[in-house]
């Protein structure tokens, strides 16, 4: 019954004119004790005098504190810019005190009620600031501390005893229903540790051990360091998890609502966030102009890249956004997605990229003017047992698309391609480089420009390694990693999809434009991160084990082929890759060949052909490396 009461009285709120009359009362009880200090605690002052001037005080503080608003804040959430209002309010009152005083002294003289002591007008100003910001700072204070008691809290430590820091105990402190209680702040700065922030000592991370967290009972830290270095991150993350802490962590700051925190913005801590590099972004005003009131057409659009490049194209002022996948399922969610979100001029077409002539139809009626080509087969062992289908998806598709492009006059068509494509030793990375090659071979052919994008694993992409470690997780591992050395580039969705619109809008057609990832990450630590990240422990809780490596998988990824090196674009994290020279005509009629077979041939008969296309190809782990024995 209790809890239900507190719960009732926490969501109502006092009138405004309440808290304004409240005030008043405040500032004519301060007016008395103003004489009384003036007085030495006497009452030797003209009483009936004083009773005559309350009204003319009353009405005054009445229009200091309405010029001001102070009256309209929520007293619960009380915050500096509400205590800066009353410093202000009751310095109108103040001053207008002593102007009335000055004006009746050389006017009336002293016998009038607008006569007030100005010692007394000064002590009235400093009991005003105390009482009035006093007032409402314990009310606040009194108002969550019965709400918590009426709730469950979390006791938290805050990773940051700078102005961030401060920023996330105040938005903690003003949100009575977020359900944190900050016991201690902690902070790597020695000048910091051992002094007190409110009351509340900071501490040395060293100094958290398992005694400091049942002496405060923590269950919580949350981090609040701007541009803090991913490895310091996975650093102290590590350190946390192993104590059984949950750690959360303060977004940057850009990505505060309206320049303030909201509790609500604090995360868990997730993967991404421990990459080991600083996050890309990228801001191009220019980016609007690429897109303004174009057709835009996204071929896979219901993949994990295909679909975050059509939510961020949808970000500026299209004409249409034509969205192809043969998946009807996926492609279904992303446009009720759209259609939530109140987006128009979207339409999502079931169809097949291997199927030219429908590809012709969807060009002929809606003429786009921007393609993205991100309907492809990815997934290396799968690919390697069907040949054909990495062959008529991965080449037969783009060429259908690239092809039909030229045809249809598109402005820019953008190859979503991979790092798996160079030096590839698997069927998909070497059908995804003959697709790269391909485009390459129509430069110059008609009006479109042909814009390749090269970039490693994506974080969470639809059978990526984060999904399947979180599942195994989920079942009590354990997690399977095919090699202790095996590293991978890893960069985020958004990261990528990012990047890809960029390139497509510096491209001037026949790049291939390789985006800088940072460090190549090793799987196995990924895997303990994970492991961590979960709240558990490798290997008591959760064990890894090493499975092999699969077909055509190798250990290492490379962002450019043998004969190739980089030149810089205006953006740090984005590079053009130099190819080496092709004999173009050559290629073409190669990759028609390959294209033609039928699906009886024999896969070591497709994977011959490809070989002979991309001499770099040599097969790793896979029953194709009989072909390289041969050759």
């Amino acid at each position: 019954m209790l809890v239900k009461f507190l719960n009732r009285i926490s969501q109502r709120y006092a009138s405004q004119w309440l808290v304004l009359l409240f005030d008043l009362c405040v500032i004519i009880v301060t007016f008395f004790f103003a004489h009384l200090i003036r007085f030495n605690f006497q009452f030797n002052f003209d009483f009936d005098l004083f009773l005559r001037q309350i009204p003319y005080v009353f009405s005054v503080a009445t229009i200091s504190l309405l010029a001001v608003g102070s009256y309209k804040g929520v007293v619960r959430f009380t915050g500096f810019k509400d205590i800066l209002n009353v410093i202000i309010g009751a310095n109108i009152l103040a001053t207008i005190l002593v102007c009335t005083t000055f004006l009746c002294r050389k006017f009336y003289g002293t016998n009038t009620i607008f006569n007030i002591s100005g010692a007394i007008i000064y002590i009235h100003l400093l009991l005003n600031i105390l009482f009035l910001i006093g007032a409402k700072l314990f009310i606040k204070s009194l108002y969550n501390y019965i709400t918590q008691d009426a709730r469950k809290t979390s006791n938290v430590l805050i990773f940051g005893a700078g102005s961030s820091g401060m920023l996330t105990y105040d938005a903690i402190l003003n949100d009575a229903k977020n359900g944190f209680r900050v016991v201690g702040f902690i902070d790597d700065d020695e000048r910091k540790v051992g002094k007190k922030i409110n009351l509340l000592k900071v501490n040395k991370i060293d100094a958290i051990d398992k005694a400091f967290i049942k002496k405060y009972d923590v269950e919580d830290v949350i981090i609040s360091i701007q541009n803090i270095e991913p490895t310091r991150l996975l650093q102290i993350t590590g350190n946390l998890f192993s104590l059984g802490l949950k750690v959360k962590i303060v977004p940057p700051v850009q990505s505060w609502i309206d320049g303030d925190l909201n509790i609500g913005q604090i995360k868990e801590v997730k993967i991404e966030d421990l990459l080991g590099r600083e996050p890309i972004h990228i801001k191009n005003p220019d980016l609007e102009d690429q897109y303004d009131n174009k057709v835009i057409l996204i071929t896979g659009a219901a993949g994990s890249i295909g679909s975050e490049i059509s939510r961020k194209a949808s970000l500026y002022n299209y004409k249409k956004l034509i969205l192809i996948d043969n998946a009807e399922s996926a492609l279904y969610d992303i446009q009720q997605e759209f259609r939530q979100l109140g987006l128009s001029n979207i339409e999502a077409i079931v169809a097949d990229v291997r199927n030219k002539t429908r590809i012709d139809q969807i060009f002929d009626q809606y003429k786009p003017k921007i393609v993205f080509h991100a309907a492809a087969y990815k997934h290396v062992p799968l690919m390697e047992n069907n040949p054909f289908e990495a062959v008529t998806v991965n080449i037969g598709g783009t060429r259908n698309v690239a092809d039909t492009a030229v045809k249809h006059s598109v402005d820019k068509f953008v190859l979503i391609s991979t790092d798996k494509a160079v030096n590839p030793t698997n069927v998909m990375g070497a059908t995804k480089r003959i697709a790269e090659l391909y485009v390459t071979c129509l430069k110059g052919k008609g009006h479109t420009r042909f814009i390749t994008t090269r970039f490693g694993n994506v974080l969470g992409s639809n059978g990526s390694v984060i999904p399947l470690f979180k599942k195994q997780i989920e079942n009590g591992g354990p997690l399977t990693v095919t090699h202790k050395d095996i590293t991978r580039y890893f960069m985020t969705i958004p990261e990528a999809c990012q990047l890809v619109l960029e390139a497509a809008a510096m491209g001037n057609g026949g790049e291939i434009f390789v985006f800088d990832m940072g460090e190549p990450i090793k799987i196995f630590n990924l895997a303990t991160n994970m492991i961590i990240l979960s709240g558990l422990r490798y290997p008591e809780d959760i064990d890894i084990k090493i499975t092999g490596l699969r077909p055509g998988e190798k250990i290492y990824e490379e962002l450019l082929a043998d004969g190739e090196n980089t030149k810089k674009t205006y953006h740090e994290k984005i590079m053009i890759a130099k190819s080496r020279q092709i004999n173009l005509d050559e290629t073409v009629s190669k990759i028609n060949k390959l294209t033609s077979i039928n699906s009886l041939s024999q896969p070591l008969e497709i994977v011959s052909i490809i070989k002979a296309l991309i001499p770099e190809y040599i097969s790793n782990n896979s029953t194709y490396e009989v072909l390289d024995t041969k050759k």
